[in-house]
């Protein structure tokens, strides 16, 4: 499977599970103004950066984070620092995030397991 087919194929997967309802920060609506859900990210996001020449983001979400997706525990694991390069409906060269392949829909952002949710001043 080729690198950004690879990508899409995970955050497609992504998309198929949600828990949590925390407050969506504003990387949350910058990912749904690509066209993806904003529950991709989990609710920890601490910052972000989108260069709009280059498309290249980066999301900090401080620590690493391990989502367990119900219902049938499925887990997610985010790296401290996500990036990769993002248009309209495609990410690319996506680094930071290793998942297992449920089948929902994200909706809302997830919680990571043991912290609480960012505040939603991002």
């Amino acid at each position: 499977m080729k690198p950004h087919a690879a990508a899409s194929a995970v955050l497609f997967l992504l998309t198929a599970a949600c828990v949590g309802a925390a407050p969506l920060t504003k990387a949350h609506h910058a990912l749904s103004s690509y066209g993806f859900p904003a529950g991709l990210l989990p609710s920890s996001v601490r910052s972000y950066a989108i260069n709009s020449t280059t498309d290249v983001f980066s999301v900090n979400l401080g620590s690493t984070c391990k989502i367990t997706l119900p219902p049938d525990n499925y887990l997610a694991t985010y790296s401290k620092v996500i990036t990769g390069k993002i248009v309209n409906g495609k990410i690319a060269d996506l680094d930071g995030i290793q998942a297992k392949y449920p089948k929902k829909n994200f909706a809302e952002a997830p919680d990571c397991e043991g912290r609480k949710p960012a505040a939603a001043a991002i």
